[in-house]
């Protein structure tokens, strides 16, 4: 099971990146031809794939200051497929993560664990201004548990998993910069694990793997170059159910700082804050071992990594 997980922990982002500019090198010559040309023009692809691995390691011997032989390993994979032809704009984007942990002789634990798909395909109103359509879908890969040793099963593989589609106006401004805004959208919860599904998990229904929402969703993805070698991008998702306590918005705001060192290393700097009304967190406020406070909680999550790192772009 550990090698298992180290294995998927460097595995899973690198196989997107490695197979997908397999995929991208056998074409046509028309084809080569159509992707070489700008995006400034009226037709062409526009692609980055961007793959990060990273490793710690800590080994101590009759040190007096004590601590704990330590190791740990994250991968991430972070890809743009964009296309644009004349008025039509399509916007594609993969986000895979992986990270686990090991302390002493503790099992591996994981840090980090998710995919993302994200498609838009627009259709130009005006120069900055597209009517679109947007479909999302969030999931993880592997289990998660109430303790670093194992405890209780909390979250699997489409336990929870996310898919959002909407309908909206995207303001965007040249490749950097977009802002969707949908007054008409939906969103499904899946909890396909039937233990946490009779729990009534991430706010299903108990004993139900599916819980559908309608409300009013708005999505900004910024990327900004702060200095030479050193990139800034953030993501926003905010989201309102319309139809069951609308005042409550779900928040998803990640932030990636990317420090490029030379060519093959570089620090990445990742957080992630996380509000969902429907998601109902324990805690143990008097540190007797047991959860006696259960209500909804704001999530983060900070990486910091220093590793290899690989840029493809056509």
């Amino acid at each position: 099971m550990e090698i298992r997980n180290a294995i998927l922990a460097v595995l899973l982002p690198g196989l997107w990146f490695f197979a997908l500019p397999k995929t991208q090198a056998q074409v046509t010559d028309g084809e080569k031809h159509l992707r070489n040309i700008s995006l400034d023009g009226t037709t062409g692809w526009k692609t980055e794939n961007n793959l990060t691995i990273s490793f710690s390691q800590v080994s101590l011997t009759n040190w007096s200051a004590g601590g704990q032989n330590s190791m740990s390993v994250n991968g991430r994979f972070n890809g743009f497929y964009n296309y644009k032809k004349e008025r039509m704009a399509w916007d594609n984007q993969v986000d895979l993560g992986y990270g686990l942990l090991k302390q002493g002789k503790t099992i591996w634990q994981k840090t980090d664990d998710r995919f993302e798909l994200m498609s838009k395909l627009g259709y130009r109103l005006s120069e900055s201004l597209n009517l679109a359509g947007l479909a999302n879908f969030k999931s993880q890969f592997a289990p998660g548990y109430s303790k670093p040793e194992g405890g209780t099963r909390i979250s699997d593989l489409f336990s929870p998993a996310y898919f959002l589609g909407a309908v909206g106006v995207d303001l965007k401004k040249g490749d950097n910069f977009t802002l969707f805004a949908s007054p008409i959208t939906t969103k499904m919860t899946f909890v396909l694990n039937d233990s946490l599904s009779k729990a009534g998990s991430f706010g299903v229904d108990p004993g139900k793997n599916f819980r559908a929402e309608l409300g009013g969703y708005i999505r900004m993805m910024w990327k900004h170059e702060l200095m030479k070698n050193v990139g800034l991008q953030t993501k926003l998702d905010l989201f309102s159910n319309y139809l069951k306590d609308p005042q409550y918005i779900d928040v998803n705001w990640e932030v990636l700082v990317n420090m490029r060192i030379n060519k093959y290393f570089s620090v990445n700097i990742n957080t992630l804050l996380i509000y969902d009304h429907d998601i109902i967190i324990g805690k143990d406020t008097n540190a007797d071992g047991t959860m006696d406070s259960f209500k909804p909680r704001v999530q983060f999550k900070e990486l910091f990594g220093l590793g290899l790192a690989f840029t493809i772009k056509k």
